[in-house]
């Protein structure tokens, strides 16, 4: 800054240095709350819950339930067109057997929206405990909604890692994008309001 820049402007240029300093500093603490495993692996919930993003989320909802780790699968956020045997045609050998164990969503469009349609069916289904599938980076913020919505409820996560997402994202463009968007994704969810409790939206 130079001595002649007016003081108003110097302070402006100031506030938005520290403002974006902080926002990194927020980014990196975000980062390193990431999990980098499956901490709680066997541990069995009333049901499990994917939410959509990525063919391995599924993919692994359908291993879990097929491991017995619950008795029911919630996916939320299916596309209105995509059928059960749709997901479970993953597996074909078990899409009988399966079938009658998984329920799909199809009303959420985002992560508030997973949380509030897993609320409500979980509400239905008197689920207190749930397994929770989502990718590693998203997971924080699922938690964020999640217990916001199931306040009471038993939540594990069990996070993916897809393999284009890189643990030292620092180096990769693409994740230190893919990071600092969930982050200020994260951000909003903190600032927005505390939902009621989940509510069923009118047709």
């Amino acid at each position: 800054m130079t001595p002649h820049m007016p003081r108003k402007l110097r302070l402006v240029i100031l506030g938005v240095s520290l403002m974006v300093l902080a926002w990194v500093a927020g980014l990196i603490s975000y980062a390193q709350k990431v999990p980098e495993s499956v901490l709680n692996v066997a541990e069995p919930t009333d049901a499990i819950v994917v939410l959509t993003g990525g063919s391995e989320r599924i993919t692994t909802g359908v291993e879990l339930l097929e491991r017995g780790l619950a008795s029911q699968l919630f996916i939320s956020g299916v596309a209105p067109s995509v059928t059960v045997a749709d997901l479970v045609s993953i597996d074909p050998r078990g899409q009988d057997k399966l079938s009658g164990k998984i329920t799909i969503g199809s009303e959420a469009e985002d992560t508030p929206g997973n949380a509030i349609e897993t609320a409500i069916w979980a509400q239905e289904n008197s689920v207190q405990s749930i397994r929770l599938v989502t990718a590693a980076y998203h997971m924080p913020r699922a938690l964020l909604e999640l217990e916001r919505t199931m306040p009471a409820a038993k939540i594990i996560p069990h996070p993916v890692f897809p393999e284009q997402v890189k643990a030292d994202w620092w180096r990769y463009p693409g994740t230190a994008s893919l990071l600092a968007r969930e982050y200020s994704k994260h951000l909003y969810s903190i600032a927005k309001p505390w939902s009621p409790g989940p509510q069923k939206n009118p047709k």
